[in-house]
């Protein structure tokens, strides 16, 4: 079961100058959007440099945050490899192997971006790609197509001496991809987008129950920070995790290894981080 918590910290604190202001942005630009790269190019628009995803591991202590503007820089990158580099069309099938991460996040909208169905731990041996971190790479293997591989060190760092044996290194190449993507062709909304433990989501779908879970998961808009500890290898996860922060204009602190930080540990986070609510 999924635990939201809210944070009167910040929840309470009044929007006003520059956050009212792009709080009304969002709401215009984002009563159109159809597909999650569609809610990005909004958050975009509205305000570049606020937080998106602060990422944190518990089991190794990284940190890192990326605002709006840094956050679409690696998707376009990684939009740009896939359209590019792989080849990819719409409706091809990518199985992203990987854990909660802010990589993960990258890899979906990059997805989203080309029409590229994401498929969150599906079986490599029906995927066109396969996207894959520690622990997943002999499984990966059963992927006839191109396969790729994250180190997910901290700093997104590239293996050394090089990558697993039958992978690329995403960290070698995505640094050559342009900064700006535009997609061959228009990514049209109602077709399948996303597959998460056996259930498949139009871009339409995810964007509508992204928005319609916001308000559950404390997320009341611009300014709201919700911190996950919830895997994505579930809608609920990829929800509280990704897509409802992006739906709302919000905000998320992602945690991987929560359960290796104690209880002092996540309130002085909730804090540091002006937390307003928890999904764990």
């Amino acid at each position: 079961m999924v635990s939201v918590r809210p944070n009167r910290w910040l929840r309470e604190r009044p929007a006003a100058g520059a956050a009212a202001r792009a709080a009304r942005t969002l709401l215009r630009v984002t009563a159109t959007d159809r597909t999650p790269a569609d809610l990005l190019r909004s958050a975009l628009a509205a305000d570049p440099a606020r937080p998106l995803v602060t990422f944190y591991d518990d089991a190794t202590g990284e940190r890192v945050e990326l605002s709006v503007a840094t956050f679409a820089n690696w998707v376009a990158k990684t939009a740009n490899l896939l359209q590019d580099g792989l080849s990819a069309e719409p409706g091809d099938r990518v199985a992203l192997l990987l854990p909660a991460h802010w990589q993960t996040a990258v890899w979906l909208l990059a997805c989203a971006e080309t029409g590229v169905v994401a498929d969150m731990a599906g079986d490599p041996s029906r995927a066109d790609f396969v996207v894959a971190g520690p622990g997943h790479f002999e499984a990966g293997l059963a992927c006839r197509g191109e396969r790729y591989a994250l180190s997910l060190a901290p700093l997104g760092r590239r293996f050394v001496p090089g990558p697993p044996e039958g992978y690329d290194d995403y960290a070698v190449d995505v640094p050559s991809f342009g900064d700006r993507f535009a997609p061959y062709a228009p990514v049209d909304p109602e077709e399948p987008a996303l597959i998460v433990a056996g259930a498949e989501y139009t871009g339409a779908e995810v964007v509508e129950r992204a928005r319609a879970e916001a308000s559950g998961l404390g997320l009341t808009g611009p300014g709201s920070r919700l911190l996950s500890g919830l895997p994505y290898d579930t809608w609920e996860g990829l929800s509280a995790g990704l897509y409802a922060p992006l739906a709302s204009g919000g905000s998320v602190v992602l945690c991987r290894n929560l359960s290796e930080a104690g209880e002092e540990t996540v309130a002085q986070r909730v804090e540091s981080e002006r937390v307003t609510a928890t999904a764990r």
